[in-house]
């Protein structure tokens, strides 16, 4: 278990949060080219805000992810701001 924790200055963690992302109406919009370029969008964005994807499933009508985030970091914030970036980025790629 030693393995998997991370340091701080002052503390030691391992955080992990399960995260879904679900389309107004339960919308079928996750397919074919948008699923593809969500994945590296989603890592890029978490890069950003020092986060890391463990897992993630993007289904046709939702999003799971499980994400690394550290204390430092509220996880609202976060999932506020993965879900902000994320949509502009995608419009601007298809």
């Amino acid at each position: 278990m030693t393995g998997t924790m991370k340091n701080l200055a002052h503390s030691r963690w391992d955080c992990k949060d399960h995260v879904v992302f679900i389309p107004k109406y339960r919308r079928r919009a996750i397919y074919g080219e948008v699923r593809k370029m969500l994945g590296e969008i989603f890592h890029e964005l978490a890069r950003q805000k020092e986060c890391r994807i463990v897992e993630r499933h993007l289904l046709p009508d939702h999003v799971h992810i499980c994400l690394e985030i550290p204390p430092k970091q509220a996880v609202a914030s976060v999932i506020g701001f993965l879900k902000g970036k994320s949509t502009p980025a995608i419009a601007r790629r298809v």
